[in-house]
């Protein structure tokens, strides 16, 4: 059975090894390193196709992708640079789909996302996207990150976004030791 509070037992024992490298990595790992640890779980775990891992700069509060699969022409290009930077607007918000959760501090999921009163479609050349999970990623009630993924193998379910969430914690302890702490 799936639901809110039943993450199995197989899943929580791979979450607490996940938390457990991302401790260890902490040390002497690069913010890179570990973003693509928790890219590579999430995908994993939720049976996603896509996913996006980002932070918020402590600087400026830009959103910035670090780790993400590659859905447009210019992803190539952020990958060079090595990041995908969404500035936060005027009002301090990021909009759209991919800000909701930045902007509501809650988790989501949608299986269709022209349905959502925050889509505003894909940008040019975007490969397209059928289902859509959000989770910001919170340390203390701040939002510092987030994890987003894309067209699972089944449908999304409160499953699949409390194993978001989950790694969303063990994420936002990396983030705050490596960029907020320092601050």
């Amino acid at each position: 059975m799936k639901g809110k509070g039943l993450v199995h037992d197989n899943h929580a024992a791979e979450l607490n090894k996940t938390g457990k490298k991302i401790m260890e990595m902490i040390k002497d790992s690069s913010l890179k390193e570990i973003s693509d640890l928790v890219f590579e779980e999430s995908i994993r775990l939720t049976e996603s196709k896509y996913c996006y891992v980002a932070y918020v700069d402590p600087e400026n509060k830009d959103s910035v992708g670090i780790s993400f699969s590659h859905l447009t022409n210019t992803c190539d290009m952020y990958a060079q640079i090595g990041e995908a930077r969404f500035k936060v607007l005027d009002d301090g918000s990021y909009g759209g789909l991919l800000g909701y959760s930045l902007d509501t501090g809650k988790s989501f999921y949608i299986k269709d996302i022209n349905s959502h009163p925050a889509a505003h479609g894909m940008p040019p050349g975007h490969e397209p996207v059928d289902q859509f999970l959000s989770v910001p990623v919170k340390y203390e009630g701040e939002i510092i990150g987030q994890i987003v993924l894309a067209d699972p193998l089944e449908d999304y379910n409160d499953y699949h976004l409390e194993i978001a969430e989950k790694i969303s914690e063990l994420y936002a302890v990396a983030l705050k030791k490596l960029l907020y702490d320092e601050k």
